[in-house]
């Protein structure tokens, strides 16, 4: 008995590197089973409640990271003793001073884990001096434990940036005056640490979550009902959409772009496009999910990002929980659609200099200093600009962090631009004349096929088909209007859609191309893996076969065509099939979802690909 029982809680209670504790796992649901089981015992014993849940969630924090737990758990009290302080203080210079201090506390340990290998590059880059990495934490923890974990190499923790930003925006709020400090650690860490959103998000803040701490447990009939459809459309997403075209197709490509064709290059990085969003999506409808059985509720982080108009109301759909606390916390503060502020300068000022360290070449530095110089001077000649322009340095930059904040590397840094550079440009193209964007686009048109026709340089053929399309709907448009003045806004909205659903999807590229590499080979590997994809997508066409080519990724399109059917139903059809599934009588709900879970796991492979944003 013993020869059984002792490997298997050694199994079940050991850190194991190899089998964290995934959504998608059966050891996960078991997990929470049982907790759920002990949560319905307690349910209204609010303060064992809370204890509970927090000593699950570093449970859980501990199955998936191991001993950097221990990181999750200073946060917590670095972040709860501080918070009360600036509460305490009468002095605003001493609130202001406390949160500062706390706010470094919290980047120096993202950035330490983050970005060490990226400040260490950049010293060695401009003054010679070759240091290496060195991991203190893992060294105590050998010290400590007598475990024997490298101190040469820093693994990124899983979620360290979605719980130090969620523990920054606490202790803001508190010295804004907007919440009060929580009272009792236990129930500030279960906050800080909830675990089905604490590894991806989505990132809770407190005036909405911490109220729930207190309330008794409260589940209706039909909330357990939507609660069991969100889980279950986290998993159909994951496990259908994102794992089966990773494994069958995009990471293949991704991996070799050189062995396929243009045509599949292009299916590859359209599937991985839907892939993270199905991916990151699930992850969030099953945290809803499992929140939602426990009684508690957290804030909705997607909203058919495919559906957006522009550029900028993608970014309002996409990781609202993200993207919000870069509005409130980053851009708003720098000014915002205001104006410009000190933070403003300063900003672009620390993104250049990190853009010179990377690149390597002063060349760079010369173009972004005449670059700046150019619009210094603009502004100055037309005063009425400067708003505009302020405005837009403040969205470019908050974007460009956002890209680093992704990862230290070129691609994460020319990904985060492309997006505010898509932001700016959108913005200056619709105040423009139909005319004068028909004309536009035609000459931009003209100029990439004129380059890529004498020079043969991939990209110019990419945009030469783009700003193609662009001017054939903008001139069909102008034709259209000469014999009628109906305006059709079903076209209008399918023709932006597409558009804007097709420049997110490159700028994707160099996403994906960054992805999953150790930092200290990531901008090299990411960069030839763009460069790349982009050669064989601009000249590696084989026209006479692209019938048989599609043909024989036919399921991968399938799969590709019906996942953006789904996203683009309507809202108020999914609803209704929601409440639908959530109203149905307990057999009929355990039948149905045992059959759509048998189905979802018929699409899944032996190893379980873990979710995308674990990394970030």
């Amino acid at each position: 008995m013993l020869d059984y029982l002792i490997p298997f809680l050694t199994r079940t209670f050991a850190f194991d590197a190899n089998s964290p504790l995934l959504f998608t796992q059966f050891y996960f649901w078991g997990f929470f089973a049982v907790v759920f089981a002990f949560l319905t015992l307690i349910k209204n014993r609010i303060a064992l409640r809370n204890a509970f849940l927090f000593a699950t969630s570093l449970f859980f924090y501990y199955k998936t990271s191991g001993s950097y737990v221990c990181i999750l758990i200073f946060c917590v009290v670095a972040n709860f003793f501080i918070g009360k302080w600036i509460e305490r203080a009468e002095a605003q210079w001493k609130k202001k001073f406390l949160m500062i201090i706390v706010v470094i506390i919290d980047l120096l340990v993202l950035c330490y884990y983050k970005y060490s290998y990226f400040f260490l590059d950049a010293l060695y880059d401009f003054t010679g001096i070759e240091l290496h990495v060195y991991n203190f934490f893992a060294a105590a923890s050998n010290k400590m434990f007598g475990t024997h974990s490298l101190v040469d190499t820093i693994i990124l923790p899983v979620g360290i940036s979605f719980f130090t930003f969620q523990a920054m925006s606490y202790c803001i709020d508190i010295y804004r005056g907007k919440i009060s400090a929580v009272k009792n650690i236990l129930d500030f860490g279960f906050y800080l640490s909830f675990f089905p959103q604490l590894v991806a998000g989505p990132i809770v803040r407190a005036d909405k979550f911490v109220p729930q701490l207190y309330k008794k447990f409260f589940l209706p009939r039909r909330t357990f009902g939507i609660a069991v459809f969100w889980i279950l459309n986290g998993l159909a997403k994951k496990i259908i959409l994102s794992d089966y075209l990773a494994t069958n197709f995009v990471d293949r490509v991704f991996d070799t772009p050189l062995l396929f064709t243009g045509l599949e290059n292009l299916i590859a990085l359209f599937a991985y496009s839907l892939q993270v969003y199905a991916d990151f999506s699930g992850y969030t409808d099953i945290a809803i999910g499992v929140a939602l059985l426990m009684g508690f509720r957290l804030p909705q982080n997607f909203n058919s990002p495919y559906k957006a108009l522009s550029p900028t109301e993608f970014w309002r759909r996409w990781h609202i929980s993200l993207s919000s606390w870069w509005r409130d916390y980053l851009y708003i503060p720098l000014g915002g659609n205001c104006g410009a502020s000190v933070g403003t300068f300063f900003r672009m000022g620390f993104l250049s200099l990190v853009a010179i360290m990377l690149s390597g070449s002063v060349w760079v530095g010369i173009a972004l200093g005449l670059f700046f110089l150019y619009i210094a001077i603009y502004a100055y000649l037309k005063p009425d600009s400067r708003k505009f322009i302020t405005t837009n340095m403040n969205a470019m930059s908050t974007q460009i962090v956002g890209g680093w904040w992704h990862g230290a590397s070129w691609n994460f840094i020319i990904w985060g631009g492309l997006n505010g550079f898509g932001q700016v440009f959108n913005k200056i193209w619709v105040k423009r004349s139909r005319t004068f964007r028909a004309a536009a686009s035609f000459i931009l048109f003209a100029t990439s096929a004129i380059i890529f026709k004498q020079s043969h340089i991939a990209i110019f053929a990419i945009t030469a088909a783009y700003f193609g399309i662009l001017f054939v709907g903008i001139y069909s448009v102008l034709i259209f209007r000469l014999f009628s003045d109906k305006y059709i806004h079903g076209i209008y909205v399918a023709w932006n859609v597409s558009l804007t659903f097709i420049f997110i999807t490159f700028t994707r590229l160099f996403f994906r191309a960054g992805s999953n590499l150790d930092p200290a080979e990531a901008n090299e590997v990411a960069w030839n893996t763009a460069k790349n994809m982009v050669q064989q997508m601009g000249t590696a066409w084989k026209w006479d076969t692209i019938g048989t080519i599609a043909w024989e990724h036919i399921n991968i399109i399938l799969v590709f065509i019906a996942g953006m059917l789904i996203h683009w139903i309507p809202k108020k059809v999914k609803s209704r099939y929601r409440i639908a599934f959530a109203s149905q009588p307990i057999p009929l709900m355990v039948a149905s979802s045992a059959f759509i879970i048998f189905v979802i796991y018929q699409f899944m492979s032996a190893d379980s690909c873990p979710f995308i944003y674990f990394q970030f």
